[in-house]
């Protein structure tokens, strides 16, 4: 039984909370936290108080803090949908997938109608990569405040990963017309064709010099970027990249030495003594998983593969990170963390096999295989291949320098926070490549490179060798990808639309003067520019 409303606060309280709310929207993070320590000073079991604190926190990303927050506010008042939403929201993104799981389920149970939850339970969904089930949340959200710009964006963002690329565009036009400054519609809109002519730059220019933002530059600097590679304007793209990413920074915190630290624990961790050692998991044969890096060519091959008959796309899972994490009840503050290797080679790998195929039920369509195309899943290669033995696993290999500039121009949501600065995305790509070394020496003969390189320039006979190792009769619709339908969860929704092509092969070289801070990571490094 849900507890009674307290009374409403008294009038001073209220013009407060109000003073808060205003700050917080015009940016003035520092009046609004002095209006809420005032506020909680006087009482400290008022509800909107404690969820203002989470606001704050949310917008100068102290995540802790937020949850702790949000926390109160559901032990003050636990039917307080919005509370419960954003700390499902914060779970996923720190990776504990059981408080998530948690927190989501009572964020339903008290959406009460009420569209503000409703949208934050959509944006959870697509954390997910349930994204048809995210558009239906975003839709509810829709119909009971059809004017929300917020909800909009967020209805725009999935339609395009859905491929409903004219009912995106209808929206942010819509947007675009209210406000005319929108950063995050203008960049969206950027993504959805190819530019013909320089007039949408010339308003995102013009837009710039009127920001000071940090996350709003990311935005207009990424879109004005695309739009000037589409008109072969290269100089100017790089400036675009570069301006857009050093304000993407600003706002992210990267623990490079935690992402040292993790690596090297699960080097030092999954050893083939391990997995020759105790009992193996679930022997279903359907999981297809892509990995690799991002922006090298996992898409291009997950189409390849998902163009079959017998296999279904089920999109960019987090399933099988966020089953390991809820068997292991990790609660950590990060989500990365060298723990993760002690935790999951402790996990029983039958319970976490299990565990995998019963969160991805709803999402692997009703063909005989399906694939889980989450590029970070290389990680994670040695606990693949124990909980799920006979699962297939396809990894990317891309050239380091092409890869490493394809993340640095590409802005993600809150995944890579590393791909913003040109050495820390290089000593990244350092770490992933020699750990791929790892692996392929102690479990070379468990998955399948593929080079993104020759599959784009020789087609055929790397998707033939392709669709053999997965165990699949040929069939020519694996040559014709491009011409499918269906949701594509990737930055690449809109290329992969297109038949294979090699015009991204050594584009780095266009910007080789611009980028000798990445390459000179990688020399220091020992890795190779590009592969032969």
């Amino acid at each position: 039984m849900n507890q009674p409303k307290p009374p409403p606060p008294g009038p001073w309280i209220q013009n407060t909370l109000r003073e808060g709310f205003a700050h917080l929207n015009a940016g003035r993070i520092n009046e609004a936290s002095a209006c809420c320590q005032k506020l909680l000073t006087a009482k400290p079991d008022l509800v909107p108080g404690h969820f203002l604190v989470g606001l704050i926190s949310l917008e100068i990303k102290q995540t802790v803090n937020a949850i702790r927050a949000f926390g109160s506010v559901t032990q003050l008042d636990p039917s307080h949908g919005a509370a419960w939403a954003n700390l499902a929201s914060l779970f996923m993104r720190s990776g504990q997938a059981g408080r998530a799981d948690a927190a989501l389920a009572k964020a339903v149970e008290h959406a009460d109608d009420n569209p503000v939850v409703m949208d934050l339970v959509g944006m959870v969904h697509g954390q997910l990569g349930s994204h048809e089930e995210a558009g239906r949340w975003f839709a509810q959200a829709l119909e009971k405040n059809p004017d929300s710009i917020p909800f909009q964006i967020n209805q725009a963002n999935n339609h395009k990963f859905l491929d409903r690329l004219d009912e995106a565009e209808v929206l942010l036009k819509q947007v675009i017309a209210r406000v005319p400054e929108h950063p995050n519609a203008h960049w969206l809109l950027s993504g959805m064709r190819k530019a013909k002519d320089r007039r949408h730059v010339e308003t995102l220019e013009s837009l710039v010099d009127k920001t000071t933002h940090p996350q709003a530059l990311a935005f207009l600097y990424y879109g004005m970027g695309k739009e000037l590679e589409d008109l072969a304007e290269w100089d100017g793209a790089f400036r675009a990249f570069a301006r857009g990413a050093a304000a993407r920074r600003k706002t992210l915190n990267f623990d490079e030495a935690l992402e040292i630290e993790m690596f090297q624990a699960f080097a030092d961790t999954f050893t083939e003594d391990w997995l020759a050692q105790g009992p193996s998991g679930n022997d279903d044969s359907s999981p297809i998983f892509v990995v690799g890096q991002p922006r090298t060519g996992t898409t291009l091959v997950e189409r390849i593969i998902v163009a079959h008959s017998q296999v279904h796309s089920a999109g960019e899972l987090r399933q099988f990170s966020h089953s390991l994490r809820r068997l292991g009840d990790y609660r950590e503050s990060t989500n990365q963390s060298p723990k993760l290797a002690a935790m999951g080679a402790a996990v029983d790998p039958m319970a976490l096999g299990n565990a995998y195929m019963q969160t991805t039920a709803t999402l692997r369509g009703d063909t005989p295989r399906f694939v889980d195309k989450l590029p970070p899943n290389y990680l994670y290669i040695p606990l693949i291949l124990k909980a799920l033995p006979n699962a297939k696993i396809v990894h990317l290999r891309r050239g380091p320098m092409d890869a490493c500039f394809a993340s640095f121009k590409q802005l993600f949501a809150d995944a890579y926070p590393h791909s913003y600065d040109q050495a820390e995305m290089a000593r990244h790509h350092a770490r992933y490549f020699k750990l791929m070394d790892v692996w392929r020496e102690r479990f070379g003969d468990r998955f399948f490179d593929i080079s993104y390189e020759d599959t784009a320039a020789n087609l055929e006979p790397n998707a033939r060798a392709l669709i053999e190792y997965l165990d699949l009769p040929w069939e020519d619709a694996c040559l014709a990808f491009h011409e499918q339908s269906g949701a594509v969860t990737t930055a690449s929704s809109v290329q992969v639309r297109q038949p294979a092509h090699t015009r991204s092969i050594g584009r780095w070289r266009r910007y080789e003067t611009q980028l000798a801070p990445m390459k000179q990571a990688l020399e220091e490094a020992g890795v190779p520019l590009e592969l032969s």
